[in-house]
């Protein structure tokens, strides 16, 4: 990616960043919905504090610019966007717990369990997960009924037993049996892979785009889903905490196996750079439209944090 380029994706990435971030403060309110009865202002404070934290917001990047490589409209792409990040910042706010990885940071501060309590933090995880699939269902959000149900149907899966929570289940797994390669190409595509090619074939699904355009954008998710994995495990391995902005060689410490610890770091960024070219070529039918899509796969790849 040049400079140029680069400069140009970093702004998109912040000005979708601050957009999600609005429409994350605007749902997070203490006032309650239609049939709802209280929002408890522990609870809505500690969902704030997992959500209202910083971050690049990746996911909701992804969405946004799928739905716009089919000319989609926008303030549902948003909704559906907010909606993946509750599930995001939900599992980041159960991994963090003393009973899975134990983590005192995230985005340098501290964990929702740290800054409140292992009660609050359980809760206001279940209630992110919740409220992702009430955004979605919502009337307020400007699809036919038909669409948001299959999303509501997609994002379940991607998120389930399944999904992310299936690979989180794998990877606390791998702590006690370490996994052959397959096994953790399999944990890695569950746990992290499984909401990113939800993200990019979401923006589809909001479009209405043919199955065929929706299956060519979940490809690429599960492209740069593996190339964020194998990154993110490069960076465990050789960033330091303050670069990351939490707690580095954990896997090491933990037991746990990955593609850059079983191969080494020269062939994880040899993995990474042909991750790139394989997203970049199921984008090549959308010409320029898709690239900020393309730099997106470049910055997975390639990212210092």
């Amino acid at each position: 990616m040049g400079k140029d380029d680069q400069i140009a994706f970093e702004s998109a990435l912040f000005m979708c960043a601050a957009s999600v971030e609005t429409e994350l403060r605007r749902i997070l309110d203490t006032r309650p919905l239609t049939s709802e009865i209280v929002r408890p202002e522990r609870l809505m404070a500690a969902m704030r504090h997992g959500v209202l934290n910083g971050g690049k917001r990746l996911r909701p990047f992804l969405v946004m610019e799928s739905a716009a490589l089919f000319s989609a409209e926008s303030e549902a792409a948003l909704r559906v966007a907010a909606a993946l990040e509750c599930v995001h910042c939900y599992s980041l706010i159960h991994d963090d717990l003393p009973s899975m990885d134990d983590d005192d940071l995230r985005r340098g501060q501290p964990t929702v369990h740290r800054a409140f309590d292992e009660a609050t933090a359980i809760l206001a995880g279940d209630a992110l997960l919740t409220l992702a699939f009430d955004l979605v269902a919502d009337e307020a959000t400007a699809l036919p009924a038909e669409r948001r149900a299959t999303l509501v149907l997609a994002l379940a899966r991607a998120a389930g037993a399944g999904g992310m929570v299936g690979g989180q289940m794998l990877d606390l797994e791998a702590a006690r049996e370490r996994p052959d390669e397959a096994g953790i190409i399999t944990l890695q595509a569950m746990k992290t892979g499984a909401l990113i090619r939800f993200a990019c074939e979401a923006g589809a699904i909001v479009a209405g785009a043919p199955p065929a355009d929706r299956e060519r954008l979940a490809e690429f998710g599960s492209a740069i889903g593996l190339a964020f994995q194998l990154a993110d495990d490069l960076l465990d391995l050789t960033a330091d905490a303050k670069q990351m902005g939490k707690a580095t060689n954990k896997d090491a410490a933990a037991g746990k196996a990955t593609l850059a610890a079983l191969h080494g770091p020269d062939w994880a960024r040899g993995q990474l750079h042909g991750l790139i070219e394989q997203a970049h070529a199921l984008l090549e039918p959308y010409g320029e439209a898709a690239e900020l899509l393309k730099q997106a796969a470049t910055f997975v790849a390639t990212r210092s944090n």
